[in-house]
């Protein structure tokens, strides 16, 4: 591999020679060989969206000559589509605060628009990644806005998946809504439900995850570009700061805002943390709706089998025939991580000191993944499981006959002493709450029916009281 020789404050390094990013970088590379993974897309998309409007806004502000602003600009656009991405590779678990992450972007351009200018890579005479891509800004204020803009994209797309999820769900309990079947409490029998209760009970836990992460986004919009170092603004005028914003509002279409406390925007994670604590609460009710699909689909001969969950791959490669709820695993899976992630934001987030959190790489990585494996499990599970998902009216039927929470409903007609009665032989014989009332005599067959009619058994009031 050929190289050529860059010189940063530090010496010279060797970079490889088609390179478009420079001596930061590759000392970067070097020092952190430690998991593999590259900056996720998101996030250069956001840092490349700051150095545009960074360009624009200095050049407005004149500080910035306009042939190289708008080399960088173009730059930045052609990052933008697409261009450039196999260049952008720091591993995210880095320096702290994300220097390395920055410098790798304002090279790339740097690189790039003196290129478009006529130059040379590795050649910073025209364009220079710090005194002009990285013009009024500071990797402080850059990475932290970046940040936002990142987690904003991908938070959208995962409440698209939750109204999707919710969406399908509330679809089966609508097909599901005339199914009587046995509740059931503690894992033992409970009184008697419809099967699209609980679909729409699950639709609702999902409606309110999405309304909470949508509680959490405001935070984010409120942004400190322009607090460079510590806050205060050095080398950042006002209305550097104003155009900036304004620039990345029009760019990415979000309602987005200068923060009044610059300081605070550069020490404080709680947007992050908010946002981090929300998608577990997201995690942890689709684990419980995920394990609740596999316990309703088990069997399909030795467990309760009331529903059909769709058949997606063989389940095993020794016994045939067999097919395992996978869609509802791999949710569990995922929804671990995510929790698992939650708790290195906040502990992260707790890390910072003083007047700048150094930790914001990881906080960065672990939202992000969060954000994005769980917005595709989300579609995956909704269209692959959910969607598909068909009941075995008969089973939930037989399963009720036998439950002896069945008890609980006939107490307002024959009284608690004889229900229990009833409940008990039940539980003793092994026979029907219904064929141990009937051999008694206690009510006749219609008038049986009549009592377990599924809606007036499964909404509020009092059933058949005497």
């Amino acid at each position: 591999m050929t190289t050529r020789l860059e010189k940063d404050t530090m010496g010279t390094v060797e970079v490889p020679a088609d390179a478009y990013y420079g001596a930061q970088t590759q000392r970067a590379v070097a020092n952190f060989p430690i998991s593999g993974l590259k900056p996720h897309q998101a996030l250069v998309r956001a840092t490349l969206r700051i150095k545009k409007c960074a360009a624009r806004a200095n050049m407005t502000t004149g500080r910035l000559d306009p042939a190289l602003g708008s080399a960088i600009v173009e730059a930045a656009d052609q990052a933008l589509a697409g261009e450039f991405a196999d260049q952008f590779l720091v591993d995210p678990f880095q320096a702290g605060a994300g220097t390395s992450h920055n410098m790798n972007v304002n090279e790339v351009l740097a690189n790039r628009a003196n290129e478009l200018l006529g130059g040379q890579l590795g050649d910073y005479q025209r364009v220079n990644p710090n005194d002009h891509v990285n013009m009024a800004q500071s990797t402080n204020d850059v990475f932290p806005t970046a940040m936002r803009l990142a987690a904003l994209e991908l938070a959208e797309s995962v409440n698209e998946e939750l109204d999707g999820l919710a969406g399908a769900l509330r679809k089966k309990a609508e097909e599901f809504d005339g199914i009587l079947k046995s509740g059931r409490t503690h894992l033992q029998d409970a009184v008697p439900i419809r099967l699209g209760q609980e679909f729409a009970a699950y639709a609702r836990a999902i409606d309110n995850n999405r309304d909470g992460l949508l509680r959490a986004l405001p935070g984010l919009r409120e942004l400190g570009i322009g607090g460079t170092a510590v806050g205060t603004g050095l080398n950042a005028e006002e209305a550097f700061i104003d155009l900036i914003v304004e620039g990345l509002a029009a760019e990415t279409a979000q309602d987005l805002s200068r923060s009044q406390n610059l300081v605070e925007r550069m020490q404080n994670m709680d947007p992050f943390v908010a946002l981090s604590s929300g998608l577990k609460g997201t995690a942890v009710n689709l684990i419980r709706i995920a394990n609740d699909l596999r316990l309703l689909s088990s069997g399909p001969r030795t467990g309760l089998g009331e529903i059909n969950l769709p058949p997606m791959q063989p389940g095993s490669s020794i016994m045939p025939g067999k097919v395992n709820p996978v869609m509802a695993e791999v949710t569990d899976m995922v929804c671990f991580q995510v929790m698992g992630c939650d708790l290195t934001v906040a502990l992260a987030a707790q890390a910072g000191p003083l007047e700048l959190n150094v930790m914001m790489p990881v906080i960065a990585y672990n939202l992000l993944f969060s954000l994005e494996i769980l917005k595709n499990c989300l579609r995956q599970f909704t269209r692959c499981c959910v969607a598909g998902i068909s009941a075995n009216e008969g089973r939930c039927r037989d399963f009720l006959d036998q439950s002896v929470g069945l008890a609980t409903v006939l107490a307002p007609s024959i009284g608690y002493a004889a229900a229990a009665e009833v409940a008990k032989e039940s539980a003793q014989s092994g026979k029907s709450i219904r064929q141990v009332i009937l051999e008694r005599g206690i009510l006749s067959a219609e008038a049986l029916d009549q009592v377990l009619a599924p809606y007036p058994l499964t909404t509020p009031g009092v059933h058949g009281e005497k």
